[in-house]
């Protein structure tokens, strides 16, 4: 048996697969980004996991493309983790950014592949590896026009009295705003990137309004200029996303990008089902 995850920050993605290639069970945990859980919560979550638990001897291997496995280290100790649950696996941890460049550029053509969803990321594919210009310090000092930053956002505008009192009112009646709760949750509670994500929801139900446009748009240009310009060649490919964030605001970012003479490839909300094909390919 196969195991293709595709993990982010919020949740994870899995699907297994028999040697034929075809498709056993689809799954799904909580994030397992290895920036914000520690071994014992990530453990923790595949057990909780049926399907995956019962499972785990009969695991070959492991292909787990996940959110803060940019680096050797954390590759290294997640490759720990699956090893010790899945004890027959050969184990392969790659940054999620390669789930998103096989899955939305599946003829491994030049490209900027970017991920827009709890957190946010942006790599040049040179139809073999992903080449980075930023290296990413995570949700406090980044994560540029992702749900977490969108969230932050929405948040202060709201209590800095600076989201128009329509708004204001329909903000306070979907969300708990009491501020002994957003800090609790933000600093005694595991994944304060993913509770501040899902205010996101309320961004893309209220796109259409002038104050939410703004602040879009404005996190567009800034994610243009501090990721995707940093690539020289970046008006001569496409530029690809993955993500949520990305999927629901699909029209902005064609217009922003069009803005600045780039051009917007395939726009996906899951990478998942397509690295079936892209595994099956290759």
């Amino acid at each position: 048996m196969k195991l293709l995850v595709d993990s982010g920050a919020t949740k994870a993605d899995w699907i297994a697969l028999d040697d034929n290639g075809n498709r056993l069970f689809t799954t799904q945990t909580l994030g397992l980004s290895p920036e914000v859980i520690n071994k014992q919560e990530a453990l923790e979550r595949l057990e909780a996991r049926f399907d995956i638990y019962n499972n785990r001897k009969e695991v070959t291997n492991l292909f787990f493309y996940g959110a803060g496995c940019g680096t050797d280290r954390m590759k290294k100790y997640m490759t720990g983790v699956f090893k010790e649950f899945f004890p027959n696996a050969d184990v392969s941890v790659r940054e999620d950014t390669y789930a998103a460049a096989y899955a939305t550029n599946p003829n491994n053509e030049k490209a900027i592949i970017c991920i827009l969803g709890t957190g946010s990321n942006c790599s040049y594919f040179n139809g073999e590896e992903l080449e980075q210009k930023v290296q990413s310090l995570g949700y406090i000092a980044m994560d540029d026009c992702s749900g977490n930053r969108f969230g932050r956002d929405l948040v202060r505008a709201y209590y800095f009295n600076k989201m128009p009192q329509h708004l204001a009112e329909k903000f306070e009646s979907e969300y708990n705003l009491d501020p002994d709760i957003i800090k609790h949750n933000l600093y005694k509670e595991p994944n304060p990137n993913a509770y501040l994500a899902t205010f996101a929801k309320f961004l893309i139900q209220n796109k259409d309004e002038e104050f939410i446009q703004k602040i879009i748009k404005e996190a567009m240009r800034v994610f243009v200029d501090n990721y995707i310009k940093q690539y020289d060649n970046a008006a001569d490919v496409k530029v690809h996303f993955v993500g949520s964030i990305a999927f629901y605001l699909k029209a902005e970012l064609a217009e922003v990008l069009g803005a600045n003479g780039l051009t917007l490839g395939n726009v996906l909300r899951r990478p998942i089902d397509n690295l079936i094909e892209y595994h099956q390919l290759n």
